[in-house]
C-alpha cells in the first residue's frame, strides 16, 4: 500500500524525514518501534485470515431455516 505523497518524495526529503524521526525518537527507540510495527502487522494478518477461515466454515456448514413455531 503506497501514499501519493510518498511516490512524489526525492532522496532529499526521505533524508530529511529520517533525520526529523531520528530527532524524534532517538537512534535506539527507532529499530524497536520498526519491530514493534512489523509484529502488529503479522498479527494484523494473522487475524484477517482467521476471520476469512471462520467466514467460510460458516458458508460451508448447512443452515436449517428458521421457522415461525421456534421465534416464540
Amino acid at each position: 500500500m503506497t501514499f501519493a505523497f510518498i511516490q512524489n518524495m526525492g532522496p532529499v526529503q526521505l533524508l530529511i524525514c529520517l533525520a526529523v524521526l531520528l530527532l524524534l525518537f532517538g537512534g535506539k527507540k527507532i529499530p524497536d518501534l520498526a519491530r514493534s510495527l512489523g509484529k502488529a502487522k503479522g498479527e494484523f494478518k494473522k487475524g484477517l485470515a482467521e476471520g476469512e477461515r471462520d467466514d467460510d466454515a460458516k458458508l460451508a456448514a448447512p443452515q436449517e431455516p428458521k421457522s415461525l413455531e421456534n421465534q416464540a
